[in-house]
C-alpha cells in the first residue's frame, strides 16, 4: 500500500476522488457500449450519471471505512483501485432508491434540480412529443431506477477485473461475501421502502413503527451494510461485521432522523428540497411521532390531518415545534451518536482513525 504525507482529512478527499473517478470511467463504458442505440438511450444514461453528482458519498465512504478496519490499513493507505470501484458500486443503489422514492412521494425536485419523473415529464411536453407528458415521465423514472440498481450489481462485479486484488481463490471468496452483504441490503431497503409507504395509508402514528422504517429504509443500507461490504472485501468475518453493527445501527438511525429534521426544518437552499416535503407526503416519522404523542387530543387529530396536504405543511410545522418534539428527536439523535461512539471504543485504531471523522460527518450536518 501506498503511503504519503497528507493528513486523514485530506485523505478522505483523496479517496472521493477516487470514488468519481471510478464512476466517470464505469459511465464512459456504458456510454460507449450503448451509443449505437441513438440519442434517447444516450440522453438516459446521462441522466444516470448527472442524478449521481453531487451526492455526500456516504456509502462509499464508509464501504472504504470497513475495508480499512478489516485489513488494519490508516487513514493515508491508498485502497487499491478494484476496492474503490466496489465501493463507488453503492451510489448507483442510492440513485436508483432516490429515483423510486421521489416517484412514490410525487416529490418535485432533488439536490436543488427537478426530479427525474419531473425532468423527462418537462422535456415530453418542450419536445412537443405524442402522448401524456406525466406518464412518460413516470415511465422513465422507473427505468432508470432499474438500470442503476442493475449497475450496482454490475459495477461490484466489475472490481474483479480492475485489478488482481480479486483474482485469487480468497479474493473471489471475498468478492462472493460481499455480493451476500449486497443481496441482502436490497431486500432491506425495498421492505423498508414499503414499510414507509404503507405507514402513510394508517391514521395513527406509532414511534415504534416510524424508528423501523428508519433502520430498514436508511441506516441499514447507509451505513451497516456499506461497513459490511468493505469489510467483507478486506477479509473481516463475523465477529467484526458484528461489532461494526454496533456503530453502524445507531448512527444510521441518527443520520436519518437528521434527515427527518431537515426535511422540515432545513433550509431549501441548502438541502435542495423545499422545507416541510416530508410532511406534504404525509411521512410518519418520529418527529410526528413525537408531536402527536405530546399534544392534545386535538391538537394531534388536528396535525394527523394536515399530513399529506400541500396546504397544511406551514401549520403542522409550528405545531411540530411547539409540541416540543423537535427537541426531543434532537435528544434522541445525541444518545445514538453517543451509543455509536461508544461501541467504538473496543474497536482497533484503525477502526477509530477510519471511522471517527464519518460519525461527525452523518450526524453533523445541514444537508
Amino acid at each position: 500500500m501506498a503511503h504519503g504525507e497528507n493528513s486523514p482529512r485530506e485523505k478522505s478527499s483523496d479517496d472521493l476522488t477516487a470514488v468519481e473517478s471510478a464512476l466517470s470511467s464505469f459511465v464512459a463504458t456504458q456510454r460507449e457500449r450503448l451509443a449505437p442505440l441513438g440519442a434517447d438511450v444516450a440522453q438516459f444514461v446521462d441522466s444516470a450519471a448527472a442524478f449521481v453528482a453531487g451526492g455526500k458519498r456516504m456509502r462509499p465512504s464508509f464501504c472504504l471505512a470497513g475495508w480499512r478496519v478489516a485489513t488494519g490499513a490508516g487513514p493515508d493507505d491508498v485502497p487499491p483501485a478494484s476496492v474503490v470501484t466496489a465501493a463507488a458500486a453503492w451510489e448507483w443503489l442510492q440513485g436508483s432508491a432516490l429515483v423510486h422514492d421521489d416517484l412514490m412521494d410525487a416529490s418535485d425536485t432533488r439536490r436543488g434540480r427537478p426530479s427525474v419523473h419531473r425532468e423527462h415529464e418537462t422535456q415530453h411536453g418542450n419536445e412537443a412529443r405524442e402522448g401524456d407528458a406525466t406518464q412518460y415521465g413516470l415511465s422513465v423514472a422507473v427505468l432508470l431506477g432499474d438500470l442503476m440498481l442493475s449497475w450496482c450489481d454490475e459495477m461490484l462485479r466489475s472490481a474483479a477485473s480492475v485489478d488482481d486484488t480479486f483474482t485469487s481463490s480468497e479474493g473471489r471468496r471475498r468478492l462472493d461475501a460481499a455480493f451476500a452483504v449486497l443481496d441482502r441490503c436490497k431486500t432491506e431497503v425495498v421492505a423498508g421502502q414499503l414499510l414507509d409507504v404503507a405507514g402513510q395509508t394508517r391514521r395513527e402514528v406509532s414511534a415504534r413503527e416510524a424508528m423501523l422504517v428508519v433502520r430498514y429504509k436508511s441506516a441499514k443500507y447507509t451505513i451497516e451494510r456499506p461497513l459490511h461490504l468493505g469489510a467483507a472485501l478486506g477479509g473481516g468475518n463475523a465477529e467484526l461485521a458484528d461489532r461494526l453493527s454496533a456503530v453502524a445501527l445507531p448512527l444510521g438511525e441518527a443520520f436519518q432522523l437528521r434527515d427527518d429534521v431537515l426535511g422540515v426544518f432545513g433550509d431549501p437552499a441548502t438541502t435542495g428540497k423545499p422545507a416541510g416535503d416530508d410532511l406534504r407526503e404525509g411521512k410518519r416519522t418520529l418527529l410526528v411521532a413525537r408531536a402527536v404523542e405530546r399534544s392534545s387530543v386535538t391538537g394531534a387529530d388536528r396535525l394527523r390531518a394536515l399530513l399529506g396536504t400541500a396546504e397544511g405543511v406551514d401549520e403542522a410545522r409550528a405545531l411540530i415545534a411547539s409540541s416540543g418534539a423537535l427537541d426531543d428527536v434532537e435528544a434522541e439523535i445525541e444518545r445514538l451518536a453517543d451509543e455509536a461512539r461508544r461501541a467504538l471504543d473496543p474497536l482497533p485504531a484503525a477502526a477509530h482513525a477510519a471511522l471517527e471523522p464519518l460519525v461527525a460527518r452523518a450526524v453533523r450536518r445541514e444537508r
